[in-house]
């Protein structure tokens, strides 16, 4: 394949595999100086549509087959056998173009816990800085938030009753109001903010990569498909990648940067021959370095929901159902920006403990006054509401295996949910939590009935098979690619790969463990992270 390959006019500095999450963070500061060329790939086109940057948009754009990959999982026996769709971003921006939008750090604790447990330099107070770099809160700027970065966090326009009641239901649990999730404490009940400027989506292709692609030492190439990254005295020299049907190659003069998301990053450092050399020479892939941790150590949320009737008619179903109010809806949205398209369906949720020996939240709810059957966000036609529930440290590790070498083959995933007591427990605590939420009076006013799980799922076992036979991914993949410096570590707290010299991944896949809420914001703290330590090498 190398021999067959059309190389560029000129080696790069760096070159950078997928314009995502990470990515277009990586090549807007690696770039930033003007000192270095870097050359970033995405396998997608250019974030030109619509549905992308209307905030509601993602409920389209998510399935999307032009902009997102249909991941399938293998059967899982947890789940009655079923196999979940797990899209992923494949666009400029990726999975931030086509996310929910939710602005979650996490908690501090989750960071400890990584610098705790191999990963020196990541603890709570290391990435605090990061974070705060990353951020342009309308708020302003504090100690717990930055007001000079890039990526805008925004409040949602107008409060709403359906959501008032929810949060004066949890305190009526004992669950505090809380107005900033990203502040000192995350536990409580509340709106959250969004990654959104003037009613637009802020992915990180819109925040970081827009502006840079101005710089001549900036080359970005869209539709360039990664076939593998070479490696030459067993360091990694070059990537070549399909582009309009011609195999091309790029050399990198410092170091290669792989950020092609949870997914997709294992799956190219195994075509690579980067992997459990078995398993590589099973899937008929040269092994050239044995690591057995890629692919291992995969996390998810996962999501159940309950679904309830209102009795009046104020969700947004009734809007969506009807021609004049999604006439109204377009109108107030590209008129004004605001309204019920300027912000994602569920404007704000909660974190609370469920199990009698966690000491932070161990659940996350997201509130949304819309409903739907299905995966694919069609409404009911009736007025209604969910209430979706995830367990938020998942103790069950999935793992991504090659199908063959072929690299435009998806590979073979294994989710393995619901594997420990702890993560069955969590899950059933956390519906029936939700399930008393609905009761309390605040809320219960608005409630006409429960539609899912419904009054024939009462006890904790038919709870369980309601959850085995309806939950799904709320799209949080990560960790295939852990940093540490065990067995099964993949990278080094450089995020170095394990003994191949001038490689780096760069995404959530390096998560040790999945931080406790939406992942966007840790990959991008991740990223800011990274690009820092790779420049101070870049200077040696």
């Amino acid at each position: 394949m190398s021999a067959a390959a059309t190389p560029l006019d000129h080696p790069y500095d760096f070159v950078v595999i997928g314009a995502g999450s990470a990515g277009c963070v990586l090549a807007a500061r690696l770039s930033e100086s003007g000192k270095h060329s870097v050359l970033l790939l995405e396998a997608g086109p250019m974030d030109s549509t619509f549905w992308i940057h209307m905030p509601l948009g993602y409920g389209k754009a998510v399935y999307d087959e032009r902009y997102t990959r249909q991941f399938v999982t293998e059967p899982e026996e947890a789940l009655a056998g079923r196999q979940l769709v797990w899209p992923r971003g494949v666009v400029l921006g990726g999975s931030s173009s086509i996310n929910g939008l939710v602005f979650i750090r996490g908690q501090a604790e989750d960071y400890d816990v990584w610098n705790r447990e191999g990963s020196p330099g990541w603890g709570w107070n290391d990435v605090l800085p990061y974070f705060l770099k990353s951020e342009h809160n309308e708020r302003g700027g504090s100690t717990w938030h930055g007001d000079q970065g890039p990526l805008w966090a925004s409040d949602i326009q107008h409060r709403d009753d359906l959501m008032e009641a929810a949060f004066d239901a949890a305190v009526n649990l004992g669950v505090p109001r809380n107005d900033d999730f990203n502040g000192p404490s995350q536990e409580g009940a509340g709106y959250y903010q969004f990654f959104v400027r003037n009613g637009r989506r802020c992915s990180t292709a819109v925040a970081y990569l827009r502006p840079a692609m101005k710089r001549q030492n900036l080359r970005v190439e869209t539709r360039a498909k990664v076939q593998r990254i070479v490696t030459r005295g067993g360091a990694a020299t070059s990537v070549q990648y399909l582009q309009d049907g011609v195999l091309r190659e790029a050399f990198a003069h410092r170091e290669i940067v792989v950020s092609a998301g949870a997914l997709q990053s294992p799956q190219l450092l195994m075509l690579s021959g980067i992997g459990p050399s078995s398993e590589l020479i099973d899937a008929g892939v040269h092994a050239v370095h044995h690591l057995p941790g890629v692919g291992r150590n995969l996390q998810d949320h996962l999501n159940a929901k309950v679904v309830v009737r209102l009795n009046r008619r104020i969700s947004l179903n009734d809007r969506l159902s009807s021609p004049v109010g999604k006439v109204g809806l377009g109108l107030e949205y590209l008129l004004f920006r605001r309204g019920a398209l300027a912000h994602p369906a569920s404007v704000g949720g909660l974190f609370t403990r469920v199990l009698p020996d966690s000491r932070t939240p161990d659940i996350q709810c997201h509130f949304g006054a819309l409903s739907a059957d299905g995966v694919r966000y069609v409404p009911h036609t009736w007025s209604g509401a969910t209430l979706q529930v995830c367990q938020l440290r998942p103790e069950s590790r999935g793992s991504l295996h090659l199908k063959s070498a072929d690299p435009s083959a998806a590979p073979r995933i294994v989710a393995n949910y619901l594997a420990t007591e702890t993560d069955r427990r969590c899950m059933v605590e956390g519906l029936k939590f939700v399930r008393r939420l609905v009761k309390q009076t605040p809320l219960a006013r608005y409630v006409e009935a429960e539609y899912q799980p419904g009054p024939e799922v009462q006890d904790d076992v038919e709870i369980l098979e309601y959850l085995r036979k309806t939950s799904g991914t709320i799209f949080h993949p990560s960790g295939t690619c852990k940093m540490g410096t065990d067995d099964l570590a993949v990278v080094d707290p450089q995020l170095r790969v394990h003994g191949v010299p001038k490689l780096r991944v760069v995404d959530a896949s390096i998560m040790p463990r999945l931080v406790s809420g939406n992942t966007n914001s840790p990959t991008v703290m991740i990223a800011e992270k990274a690009s820092d330590l790779i420049l101070r090498t870049a200077q040696t």
